[in-house]
């Protein structure tokens, strides 16, 4: 087999267990925070708002050090930091008393964290150019895979073995990945031709990138892309049992409804990747763009679950082509050297996505409901799609098209 393919099919399980040990906790966090004395739901809800943002919040501030590091010494060095390092965390995270240790047990797992920027800087500099779209679109789905299917294990999981052996657990698998990453994992990476080039602060470095004008465009769709999709997340049980009523199957139905964007999403992804192998990163990241807005607007006016059971499968669909071409084209515009820093500044753009899109859809949703924050996410992404066209497309051809 290529070695591009082991490096992909190894940090696909790596992105996997990464994605799926962050999201393992989701549904019994609040009960974990009651075993640990707190009762009170008003202070079992702030504790569990908190901890679960808290990863997101040192992620957002050190993505772009790693990632500048990974640039000086190599990809695969940062990965096996993250994924040894984000073990040993997620082990100790058994083993807190309070939830305040929890909490500070996060922010140190988002510090260490990294794992998913350096596997995709890997992958794009030891992946042949014409079959990019398709190694990020196959690394994107492992990612999906995991956000999707980690809720799910951690739910069956503390059922079976109770709340603390689960961290033990996906610490175990979280440190046997970064194991089979050391050994089958190979980088082409030489540290003497980057050790010559001059150091570069975290901030100088975000201002060299933004000077390339397709950078900020592909960091904005990352955003956007979190942001739109989370901003009603935390809203969807509610929106569904508006739709069902309160009779039987209204948790199966949230929980459908939820995970059905993003089972479409890891089909996609590599389908996507390949298409645009063939016809362009940039084609297939307008027209994702441009899907991904319009199957907002159908949900604002669904009567009933199977409409937005529907709605929500196509938007996961056109998902699937944003985030693996918008990686393809950072590789593409990004100077050489500077990749792993390009990759964690977009990790950032997620993680802040992450943060704001359920603070503000919460905050805005009693003033315009649910159906307005679909609505709102259409505009936004339809905004973007025009503002990536502008940006990405030559400006001749965007001359042709539009006359």
């Amino acid at each position: 087999m290529e070695r591009w393919k082991i490096n992909l099919i190894v940090l696909w399980l790596g992105q996997f267990m990464v994605m799926s040990g962050m999201t393992m906790i989701i549904p019994f966090l609040p009960l974990y925070i009651q075993e640990m004395g707190i009762h009170d739901p008003h202070e079992v809800a702030v504790w569990a708002g908190l901890i679960f943002a808290a990863n997101f919040v040192s992620s957002f501030i050190f993505q772009p050090i790693w990632g500048g590091l990974a640039d000086r010494f190599g990809r695969k060095v940062m990965l096996l930091r993250s994924g040894f390092g984000m073990a040993f965390v997620m082990m100790f995270m058994g083993m807190a008393a309070t939830p305040l240790h929890l909490l500070l047990l996060r922010l140190a797992n988002g510090v260490i964290s990294g794992f998913m920027p350096a596997a995709v800087a890997l992958v794009s500099a030891n992946t042949p150019r014409e079959r990019m779209g398709f190694a990020m679109g196959t690394l994107q789905s492992g990612s999906v895979a995991g956000t999707i299917l980690g809720p799910l294990f951690g739910g069956v999981l503390a059922e079976w073995v109770g709340f603390r052996p689960i961290f033990y657990i996906t610490g175990g698998l979280l440190f046997a990945a970064s194991v089979l990453a050391a050994f089958l994992v190979k980088e082409k990476f030489d540290i003497e031709q980057a050790k010559t080039r001059p150091k570069m602060s975290v901030f100088s470095g975000f201002r060299e990138l933004i000077r390339i004008r397709q950078l900020p465009a592909l960091y904005s769709v990352t955003f956007l892309i979190q942001f739109s999709i989370l901003s009603s997340m935390p809203l969807i049980p509610l929106f569904v049992q508006e739709l069902h009523g309160s009779g039987q199957l209204l948790a199966f139905y949230a929980g459908l409804v939820g995970s059905v964007t993003g089972f479409s999403n890891m089909i996609a992804s590599p389908l996507l990747g390949r298409l645009g192998d063939r016809l362009g990163s940039q084609r297939i990241l307008a027209i994702a763009l441009i899907g991904t807005g319009l199957a907002f607007i159908p949900q604002a006016f669904v009567t009933n679950i199977w409409q937005l059971l529907a709605s929500r499968f196509l938007l996961g669909v056109f998902m699937g082509g944003l985030l693996p071409s918008v990686q393809t084209l950072i590789r593409q515009y990004t100077p050489s050297g500077m990749e792993s820093r390009a990759y964690s500044f977009n990790t950032s753009a997620l993680a802040l996505g992450n943060m704001l899109g359920p603070v503000i859809g919460g905050a805005v949703s009693g003033l315009i409901g649910i159906r307005g924050i679909f609505m709102t996410a259409a505009v936004l992404l339809l905004l973007n799609a025009l503002w990536v066209r502008l940006s990405l497309f030559p400006r001749n051809q965007v001359q042709k098209t539009g006359s």
